[in-house]
């Protein structure tokens, strides 16, 4: 499954698109499994941040300081240039944001380590990026929506924080700490993990697209924008940075790749077509992700 996880992860993301079209009685069950499926898979993922070397792997920081740069500076620059040329729909609007802003922790490891980047690096910084884009998006949020982001109530934010992010990540490192044996076992489950939730993400959310697709799809050619221009802009922060070719990989791909399946519990909080919008971002992301494996080593030789 290792040999062959972006083929999984496309059957995974189409199977569910079929269910979804078929099945839709099924999508308010199955959305009912998304916060459920999505902290495993990301107790999963911080299980393989080792805690006792988690201090000698930041202290690199010159690519600390380039994954920080490109997430939370370059990255809203280019969506502040995007931004202006956005449906006007709210809704739209804010789950192309809650998306954008946040950047990728969990399957950004596989594909980078395909395409021969530091994913150990990479992966080490992922609690610093979470808890970076978990401080910084409200403020975002306010920068770019102003007086309409009135309508968004805190709650649902600190929830999923709190249920998909500090809670997984206390098990996984007391699991490093009472339970080492059990890691290299658990991890084995990422790939299937991976499937599962891209399964049950796009089954729940396809029956409530309808008379919406065309408000979603609108925004497929910006996510297609997105992924074309971060490529660039992460290869010039890692120049500007000087970092070593595994660790200029690695950055480009943290700066491409985004949040989706950590902030759907936000948007599902807010809107169905806010949540639609993120998961198209998924689907997009994927196909780039395939894409970016074999452009990126080109792109830093």
């Amino acid at each position: 499954m290792e040999r062959h996880q972006v083929a999984v992860y496309l059957g995974a993301l189409a199977a569910g698109g079929v269910a979804g079209w078929v099945a839709p009685g099924a999508g308010p069950t199955l959305e009912h499994l998304i916060n459920p499926v999505l902290a495993v898979l990301l107790y999963v993922t911080f299980l393989q941040v080792p805690v006792a070397e988690l201090g000698r792997s930041l202290r690199p920081g010159r690519f600390l300081g380039a994954a920080l740069v490109v997430n939370f500076a370059v990255v809203p620059l280019v969506v502040a240039a995007m931004f202006a040329f956005l449906p006007a729909d709210q809704a739209v609007r804010m789950g192309v944001l809650l998306v954008l802003l946040t950047p990728c922790v969990d399957y950004v490891i596989v594909f980078s380590g395909l395409a021969g980047a530091d994913s150990r690096r990479l992966l080490a910084a992922t609690p610093l990026l979470l808890l970076a884009q978990m401080v910084l998006l409200p403020g975002y949020l306010v920068l770019f929506l102003g007086d309409d982001l009135a309508v968004v109530e805190p709650g649902p934010f600190v929830e999923a924080f709190v249920v998909l992010i500090v809670i997984p990540l206390v098990l996984a490192w007391l699991t490093q700490a009472w339970a080492g044996r059990l890691i290299g076992r658990i991890s084995t489950s990422m790939v299937p993990l991976m499937a599962a939730t891209l399964f049950t993400v796009v089954a729940s959310q396809v029956p409530k697209l309808g008379d919406d697709l065309v408000r979603v799809a609108g925004v497929v050619p910006f996510y297609v924008v997105f992924l074309v221009v971060m490529a660039f802009a992460g290869l010039a922060v890692t120049r500007l940075f000087r970092l070593d070719v595994p660790g200029a990989r690695a950055v480009v791909f943290t700066g491409a790749t985004r949040n989706s399946l950590v902030v759907l519990p936000l948007a599902l909080a807010i809107d169905d077509v806010a949540a639609a919008v993120v998961v198209a971002q998924t689907l997009v992301e994927v196909v780039g992700m395939v894409v970016y494996v074999r452009v990126v080593p080109r792109l830093v030789p």
